[in-house]
């Protein structure tokens, strides 16, 4: 038994007991209405036509020219309220996304066009997953790919079968 065992008397994992079914359902239901990942996206894309969402990438010019998703809007958060209407369709649904999970800009974006009445998720990883899982990119010198990192993304399939 560890000193936190010991201490407290529980598991840490479980000195706050798991929510009822119903509740923890109810929860991870809402989670996929606001998120989508890295994968689901990239799948969507490249199957061909209309994914029936549109991407943003609410970061910099600089960081936009360092690499994006091929075909996300660039829209930086700051210029949301004045620009959203001009470039997007407030009746496709918007996939925001912005560096990576150590960043809360996509949160921001999301939560600036949620305000002006569209609808949206976040993409969970960011720009640096999507770059990690392998998918093409494009940058200002042309579209680039990266070898899958096999932390983020299967070695020996399509998918992570999640």
């Amino acid at each position: 038994m560890t000193a936190a065992h010991s201490a407290t008397g529980t598991n840490p994992v479980l000195r706050a007991a798991p929510a009822d079914p119903a509740l923890a359902a109810a929860h991870f239901r809402a989670s996929l209405a606001f998120h989508a990942d890295v994968s689901d996206v990239a799948a969507a894309l490249a199957a061909g036509g209309d994914p029936g969402f549109a991407v943003l990438d609410s970061r910099a010019t600089g960081a936009w020219d360092q690499g994006h998703v091929p075909g996300a809007v660039h829209l930086p958060t700051a210029l949301i309220p004045e620009q959203a209407e001009r470039l997007l369709d407030k009746g496709v649904p918007v996939v925001t996304y912005c560096w990576g999970p150590g960043c809360n800009g996509a949160t921001r974006a999301a939560l600036a066009l949620a305000e002006l009445g569209y609808q949206v998720k976040e993409m969970l990883g960011g720009f640096e997953y999507w770059v990690r899982e392998g998918f093409p990119y494009e940058t200002w010198q042309g579209r680039e790919q990266r070898a899958a990192d096999p932390l983020t993304a299967p070695a020996d399939a399509a998918d992570c079968g999640c």
